[in-house]
């Protein structure tokens, strides 16, 4: 095998220039994007990545759940493709690089062994999985779990949105049904670069998050039922207040958080009032509790305590109670021998570095069912994510893009 010196690295202004135009596509209100699963910004997305990588000379194939996977050959036609990615969805306040930098990182990755003519026996296939974010059709990282066998393709393609369309539906109406069976491609290995999400990596001053675990993770959506009543009429003793349960259960979850410490968070990001009146008491309260930590035993002690709280919380107050779980995973812990190229790789660059655990779910998590797999990390201003403010430093996105190329080129063995 070919030895990497640390003068092979990739240009940091052609990366940084695709993730500004890619940014042009479904932009926010407040300088970062809303590009949403399956809408007409996602499938303008998907169709100028698409000539980027057909311009670098890759070929496309689509899967069933609208997954891109862009192949480059390599010389072995019998050596399995080493995969590289993450997603060009976006939260509806999004930033410009969560998710969007693991995948043009893989194209500039192509266009530099391109530049170099270097050839690799296994082949790479740049990968924008769909519905990762999961903030209109939940769960997160759908398609990536239909790829690892954990959700059917119906259950998928049954999924919701706030007004009712379905994930099936909205595929076919932007155009990127593929014909692949999902999850019939075969990985030698996975890699994904990813921006933190989290302030470790810029307050310790380090270049590179070696990704060695991932959280796992519950997503539990409670409906609560009570009565809709007048807010002035009715008397506190003869109310049934779902709005008053569901805060109470707020508070119960920071307190469970706060009990299996260190290492859990829980908290809830999205509530839904019905009917949304001010001066109407709501007859049902939706909203989703997201717990995670890297201990399973933590985790399935605060589902269990969280159901059991809130259903005693519930039955005080009068208010009907369901739960139903709408995303889960286990604890990750990435493959060794991947850990180990990528924090060579960063060594050998030079790159300041050190492990660290992703506080947040992503593809890889899915693709280690079925294949080695492992994560990169680059630093974010401030840890601040899922927030259209949420910035990263052009020299920060091309050292965690150095440290992919070498990484997997290590992976997919360079010929000659």
């Amino acid at each position: 095998m070919t030895t990497l010196g640390q003068n092979l690295k990739i240009k940091p202004d052609r990366l940084w220039d695709s993730i500004m135009d890619m940014a042009k596509i479904g932009p926010g209100i407040a300088g970062g994007n809303n590009r949403q699963t399956l809408t007409d910004a996602d499938a303008e997305g998907r169709r100028l990545f698409q000539s980027w990588c057909e311009n670098a000379g890759l070929t496309m194939g689509v899967d069933k759940m609208g997954t891109m996977f862009m192949t480059r050959p390599g010389t072995d036609p019998d050596a399995l493709p080493v995969y590289v990615g993450s997603h060009l969805d976006t939260q509806p306040t999004g930033g410009k690089y969560d998710g969007v930098l693991g995948v043009l990182a893989g194209l500039e990755l192509v266009r530099t062994l391109n530049d170099l003519s270097i050839k690799t026996k296994h082949p790479i296939v740049v990968t924008n999985w769909a519905n990762e974010e999961g903030a209109r059709f939940a769960p997160a990282m759908l398609a990536s779990g239909v790829f690892a066998g954990v959700h059917s393709l119906d259950y998928a393609y049954g999924r919701k949105d706030p007004e009712g369309k379905t994930y099936g539906d909205e595929l076919k109406r932007i155009g990127w049904l593929g014909d692949e069976e999902v999850g019939a491609r075969k990985m030698h290995a996975y890699y994904e670069l990813h921006i933190e999400q989290g302030p470790i990596l810029e307050a310790e001053g380090k270049q590179i998050g070696v990704v060695t675990h991932c959280q796992g993770l519950w997503w539990l959506e409670f409906t609560l039922t009570g009565r809709e009543a007048h807010t002035g009429s009715t008397p506190m003793n003869l109310r049934v207040n779902a709005g008053l349960a569901m805060s109470r259960i707020l508070e119960m979850v920071q307190s469970v958080a706060m009990d299996h410490q260190p290492g859990a968070v829980g908290g809830v990001g999205q509530v839904f009032f019905s009917p949304n009146s001010r001066n109407v008491l709501p007859g049902q309260v939706v909203f989703t509790v997201d717990i995670r930590t890297p201990d399973l035993a933590k985790l399935t002690s605060m589902r269990a305590r969280i159901e059991a709280e809130a259903a005693t919380i519930c039955k005080a107050l009068g208010v009907g109670c369901s739960v139903e779980a709408v995303g889960h995973f286990d604890p990750v812990t990435f493959d060794p021998k991947l850990v180990s190229s990528v924090r060579s790789a960063a060594e050998r660059l030079g790159y300041s570095h050190m492990n660290i655990i992703s506080g947040a779910g992503h593809d890889a998590c899915w693709a280690a069912k079925v294949a080695p797999a492992t994560m990169i990390m680059c630093p974010c201003v401030g840890g601040l994510s899922h927030n259209e403010a949420e910035e990263i430093s052009k020299e920060w996105a091309g050292a965690a893009c150095d440290v992919l190329l070498h990484a997997v080129l290590e992976t997919a063995e360079v010929v000659g």
